[in-house]
């Protein structure tokens, strides 16, 4: 008889909940040594200027066990393993005082002592089987099996046969091939915990389930690629069009749908901070298009970041932490916005928006020098640097100075001279080359529907050999981020896009291959512009020509005889059909025959039948040509 076994769900229980909290405790442990012990490199807490230190120690800061051990999911999980671990101790326990899988043992059903006599099994016996008997427990179940148990166990001690078996088998019916319990706790089957194991049923298939997948689907449901919204491309799509500029692409970044919940003054002082800031940064602002308080507060917020006035933060600690959140969710964003232009074939308002990352990254803005990237330089520095015979306004011109004639650090420590010197050997100094050919081609001609292959190097002259970039310096985005480039094929003039693509190499050489199939026969002209992600100042753009010739123009192919028989042959499936419809022609000329049998032949079907004998017997009989021309010749 089946029974439940409580030592069976012990075992079953540990086995399933080990799955869980081996391997979550070992995450859980792991998270808190990489709290403890932070590798600078990998949170991106990197400070090779003094102007990164303070960016840096935040970055610490953030990644110690006091901030990163806070997260929901991290709580979360340490809550479920803290509990499954306490069961899991408690079924070790239950273990330990009952860990023999559910075995026949009459004395331990009889609750008797091992070698009991005679008068104390029978003892036991009718105190037992009236406490369990069904008539005094209508509808339970656990009585009537521990009462059928008891009767069972009582003949193992007293039949001789019964007793031979149990001792030589375990069982008192002899051998048994297989011995099964269900491994579920008994208290299953007490009718005083009947309506509490259906409810806790209910719970888990009817409400936990359930909202599970809903939730789980309605998050996924959200997001699209690069994990940004799909409310967020459906606004870029709505604000974004070929005429979009720079300066009115901040509003629709602060649009996102990321922010809409974050973004929404709540109080009358969230209101007055936010009045507050767009005083300071109106004279810099285009003029909102949208006036949603999410729009407002989001536009005047990455402006205060662009102009470098966020000290007026200080004192506006929410402010200032929905600043820093959109900062985090901007690069992807911002990907986004391209992804968007790309789809639109908006080619010039794509350069805008990765424009605006730049300037995001720099937190720089439209009229400012890229000077303003040099560690400590502020505008009177700029303005040294950009008067007299040897001014200059790029960084790449700032580099070609010799060091000693260099302006703007009269004031400057030895320190902060030491980091501009350090900035300037870790600044991109770019050359581009670029080159168009056809794969597998005879000579270096293009013609019209060939694959073309644009080729663009990229190498680092500031890297040496085998030397990797590594992250963008940016003192004022409080955020790691790895130096990259956007490489665009296009036709500026006509806002054509061919290929825009974001390139994450850090060697020194980079190559990036741009495919497409040419167009009809003609000169066509190509503007390759290739855009730092994270630096002002640094992009290249050239002029690429590519002629088309008329493909009729090209030496005629011609095959050769072995390829043509081969063209010829039949394939396997071909080979394969073939036989098929000739066994099926057989059979029905097997059919026709036995009909014909049956009845008389005309003179038109006798010649038929004749001609198609000759024609079988073709390549075997060299007369069965003329047979068939004295057919011919009958009619």
């Amino acid at each position: 008889m089946l029974q439940y076994d409580n030592s069976a769900f012990y075992f079953f229980a540990l086995s399933t909940i080990s799955f869980y909290i081996l391997p979550s405790w070992y995450s859980i442990f792991k998270r808190i040594i990489s709290a403890i012990r932070v590798d600078d490199e990998a949170v991106g807490a990197v400070s090779r200027t003094s102007a990164e230190k303070e960016k840096a120690e935040q970055l610490k800061k953030e990644s110690r066990a006091a901030n990163t051990l806070k997260s929901q999911g991290f709580l979360v999980n340490l809550g479920i393993t803290s509990v499954l671990t306490l069961i899991f101790i408690w079924l070790l326990i239950s273990v330990s005082q009952d860990g023999q899988v559910n075995s026949f043992d009459p004395f331990s059903i009889l609750q008797i002592d091992a070698g009991a006599d005679n008068k104390t099994i029978k003892k036991a016996y009718r105190s037992l089987s009236l406490k369990y008997h069904p008539d005094k427990n209508p509808g339970d179940r656990a009585a009537e099996a521990m009462f059928m148990m008891v009767s069972k166990a009582y003949e193992a001690l007293t039949d001789e046969t019964a007793r031979e078996n149990w001792e030589k088998y375990g069982n008192p019916d002899g051998k048994q091939s297989l011995e099964v319990s269900i491994g579920l706790p008994s208290f299953l089957l007490d009718s005083k915990n009947r309506n509490l194991v259906l409810v806790a049923y209910l719970l888990f298939m009817v409400v936990l389930i359930p909202y599970f997948v809903w939730r789980y689907y309605s998050d996924s449901s959200k997001y699209g690629e690069k994990n940004v919204m799909y409310d967020t491309y459906s606004w870029f799509h709505h604000a974004l069009n070929e005429n979009s500029i720079v300066k009115a692409l901040p509003e629709v970044l602060a649009g996102s749908a990321e922010f809409r919940k974050r973004n929404i003054p709540k109080t009358a002082e969230q209101k007055q901070a936010i009045a507050t800031l767009m005083n300071a940064v109106r004279g810099s602002m285009q003029k909102p298009k949208f006036n949603h308080p999410v729009c407002v507060k989001g536009n005047v917020l990455m402006h205060a970041h662009l102009l470098r006035q966020t000290e007026v933060l200080a004192k506006m600690e929410q402010e200032k932490d929905d600043l820093k959140y959109m900062l985090r969710m901007a690069p992807s964003l911002i990907d986004a916005m391209i992804s968007v232009c790309k789809h639109q074939d908006a080619l010039q308002t794509a350069i805008n928006c990765i424009e605006l990352g730049q300037y995001v990254t720099q937190a720089m803005w439209v009229k400012d020098s890229p000077l303003l990237q040099i560690p400590h330089f502020t505008a009177e520095e700029v303005a040294q640097c950009e008067k007299g015979a040897t001014k200059v306004s790029t960084i790449k011109e700032y580099c070609a100075i010799p060091e000693n004639e260099r302006k703007g650090l009269s004031k400057f420590s030895d320190q902060q001279k030491k980091d501009v010197r350090d900035f300037l050997k870790i600044f991109p100094d770019i050359t581009v080359e670029c080159k168009v050919f056809v794969d597998d081609d005879e000579d270096d001609q293009v013609y019209e529907n060939d694959l073309v292959t644009v080729q663009v190097k990229i190498t680092r002259n500031n890297l040496a050999d085998g030397e990797k970039a590594g992250l963008t310096h940016a003192p004022k985005f409080p955020f790691p981020k790895r130096e990259a480039f956007w490489i665009i094929l296009g036709q500026l003039k006509e806002g054509k896009i061919i290929s825009i693509e974001k390139v994450l190499n850090p060697n020194k050489n980079v190559v990036h291959q741009i495919k497409f199939m040419a167009p009809p026969k003609g000169t066509y002209h190509f503007d390759l512009v290739v855009k730092s992600d994270g630096y002002v100042g640094i992009d290249e753009t050239q002029r690429v020509e590519m002629v088309t010739l008329d493909a009729s123009s090209l030496p005629e192919y011609k095959v050769h005889p072995d390829d043509a028989v081969l063209d010829d042959e039949p394939t396997l499936f071909e080979e394969m059909l073939n036989a098929h419809i000739e066994k099926d022609s057989d059979d029905e000329d097997e059919d026709s025959d036995d009909e014909d049998d049956n009845h008389p032949k005309s003179a038109a079907a006798k010649k038929k039948e004749q001609l198609r004998k000759a024609r079988q017997n073709a390549d075997d009989d060299d007369d069965s040509d003329s047979d068939a021309e004295e057919v011919y010749a009958d009619k």
